[in-house]
């Protein structure tokens, strides 16, 4: 049997790394039936709401390693998931997708190094980066880890060009330009991509870089110094909220309230909420017209950049909570130094309520 390809998906916050895998489910298994991929997910905090809803999808198996980030202080535990999914899964591809502030090059040299120790157990296929071609040029100039992922990659997909000014697609072909490599590059269709064009890139750039990124990790080039300077990164470029709202069981969270806060967060402040809550209905977004069916049940929150979905749950999942009086628990990615203001606004707004006249408890955390 031959190795198992690996491809790591990349990308900023909010790029849209999770609707381009699994937009690209349906055309494998077109192609085999009984095509098997597996997800290896690094997420913020502590709540995997992406691998929740990977795991309602096609994908044959999901291993999530949280709080913390998959190309430093998590590198340790790669080599144990990887292997935990090939034993259980047995999957024709594994494909690691990062947090959003992940250094894909590190990433990708230790897949390298694993594939070695394995005897040829793994092969890196390539790194895929996802850019959000709408709000790139906003992070793009304050975020170091966003221009290393456009930069140390096999493939760029453009994703949401179609929301944004044709000018801002050219901003960002110029400012890839601007890095100086050549890169190959595709837009996506709504997050949609060819997946002959993700799979098979051969990892033809990211399986070079060893001597040049052992260089930067060494510090020999201190504007990419990537070791120390990068783990400063986490704190510098994003903080971390952990929300969670308890009451009594068949309790639901106030909607309306709840869409107060994800109508007017700032994009520039607020770049992911991610949740899983009980509601009366599920929660429309501003492109969505309101479901005619208004049905109880738990719901997979994923917003990013003002827009969001609203996805039941498998009934199979979060089991665990749904009986234990959890009502929510939402996790809010934020610009830096904007924590302690958002932690006041989700205790005093009202934006995290139950439905009716009940109380719960409120508690809200900053975990990173």
């Amino acid at each position: 049997m031959g190795p198992i390809p690996i491809t790591i998906i990349t990308g900023f916050l909010g790029s849209g790394k999770t609707t381009l895998l699994l937009n690209l489910l349906p055309q494998l298994l077109a192609q085999n039936p009984s095509y098997k991929l597996a997800l290896l997910k690094n997420e913020f905090g502590d709540l995997a709401i992406d691998s929740q809803l990977a795991s309602s999808s096609s994908i044959s198996g999901v291993r999530e390693l949280l709080n913390g980030c998959i190309c430093c202080n998590l590198v340790g535990q790669l080599d144990v998931a990887l292997q935990e999914l090939s034993q259980t899964v047995n999957p024709d591809r594994i494909v690691v997708e990062t947090s959003g502030s992940a250094f894909p090059a590190t990433l990708a040299m230790e897949v390298n190094r694993l594939a070695r120790e394995t005897n040829g157990g793994y092969v890196l296929d390539g790194v895929v980066t996802v850019i959000d071609v709408e709000n790139w040029k906003g992070y793009e100039d304050t975020s170091y880890t966003a221009k290393i992922q456009a930069k140390y990659t096999d493939l760029i997909v453009f994703n949401k060009w179609e929301l944004a000014a044709e000018r801002r697609m050219d901003e960002c072909l110029d400012r890839v330009g601007d890095l100086e490599v050549q890169i190959a590059w595709v837009k996506s269709d709504k997050g949609k991509v060819p997946v002959d064009l993700v799979f098979g890139v051969d990892g033809g750039l990211t399986r070079t870089l060893g001597e040049e990124i052992n260089g930067l990790a060494n510090g020999h080039d201190h504007s990419h110094d990537h070791g120390h300077n990068h783990e400063k990164g986490h704190q510098s470029e994003v903080e971390v909220l952990s929300i969670t709202l308890e009451a009594d069981l068949g309790s639901v969270v106030d909607s309306s309230k709840l869409e107060r806060l994800l109508k007017s967060a700032p994009k520039d402040e607020v770049y992911r909420i991610k949740a899983v809550l009980a509601a009366s209905s599920p929660i429309s977004s501003s492109e969505e017209s309101a479901s005619d069916e208004s049905s109880s049940g738990r719901y997979i929150l994923n917003w990013a950049f003002g827009r969001w979905t609203c996805t039941p749950m498998n009934g199979t999942v979060d089991e665990h909570e749904s009986s234990s009086g959890v009502v929510l628990r939402m996790t809010m990615i934020l610009a830096r130094y904007e924590s302690k203001k958002w932690k006041k606004r989700i205790e005093t707004a009202g934006f995290v309520q139950l439905d009716g006249d009940q109380k719960g408890t409120l508690i809200v955390e900053k975990i990173a």
